[in-house]
Parts: structure tokens; C-alpha cells; sequence
């Protein structure tokens, strides 16, 4: 499984070293300590603490098309043929419909690192309410 240090989850989640300690000493995110003492944070409990998270912050920002986010792999659903990734990156939540022999492929599960390419034919836009 995945095992990422306090910086690798700051840079994934959008916030600062200081935070992730806070999170961890509040207990509200599970680390271990490797023999030099140093933190250890688990792929797949990093996806449920963001699931958790999420739509607790402020309101989405606009992006254009064709946007990177590097975040992690929380949920894949497999549906025969077809499967839906979500990934946590940073406040945004992506969901994929890709095929089940990709998953397969990339070794997609929860606690992956992983990055989503966002290129949309259409985009519908409305108005964010006050």
C-alpha cells in the first residue's frame, strides 16, 4: 500500500506541512512512525480523511480545460466492463468512467497516487448561489 510523509500529503491536499501535523496530533488523521521517527501517513486512510473532507471548504474556483490534478484514488467501482475512478485532489473531487482493464492496468485502487486529465467537449455553467 501507499505510504506518504506529511510534505506529500500537504502538496496533494493543498495545504501546509503544519496542517497535516495538526490533523494527526488532533487525531483526526491516522499516521504511524517509522524507526527514525518520522511520520508515516497511509495511502488508503489519507482517501477516507479526504472523503470525509470533502465540501467542507470554500466554493469551487474556475478552471479551463485541459487541467492536471494530481490527488488520490478514494473509490473505484466496477460495473462489468466499465468502471468509475474518484479521485481527491486538493477541494476537487474527480469521477471517471474509464474501462475495468484500465484499473487493471494503472492498479487503480483507493490510496493510489494518481493523476486526472480534464478536457471537456462541454461545459455547463450556473450561477453559484450567495
Amino acid at each position: 500500500m501507499t505510504s506518504l510523509t506529511p510534505g506529500q500529503v500537504a502538496d496533494l491536499t493543498g495545504v501546509s506541512v503544519d496542517t497535516v501535523r495538526r490533523w494527526s496530533d488532533d487525531g483526526r488523521l491516522a499516521t504511524s512512525r517509522d524507526a527514525r521517527g518520522r511520520r508515516s501517513i497511509d495511502g488508503a486512510d489519507l482517501a477516507r480523511f479526504l472523503v470525509d473532507q470533502a465540501g467542507t471548504g470554500g466554493p469551487p474556483t474556475g478552471l479551463s480545460a485541459r487541467n492536471r490534478f494530481r490527488g488520490i484514488v478514494t473509490r473505484v467501482t466496477r460495473d462489468g466492463v466499465a468502471a468509475t475512478v474518484e479521485i481527491q485532489a486538493g477541494p476537487h473531487r474527480i469521477v471517471s468512467l474509464i474501462t475495468s482493464e484500465a484499473v487493471d492496468e494503472l492498479g487503480l485502487a483507493p490510496g493510489i497516487i494518481a493523476d486526472a486529465a480534464v478536457k471537456a467537449t462541454d461545459v455547463m455553467v450556473d450561477v453559484a448561489p450567495l
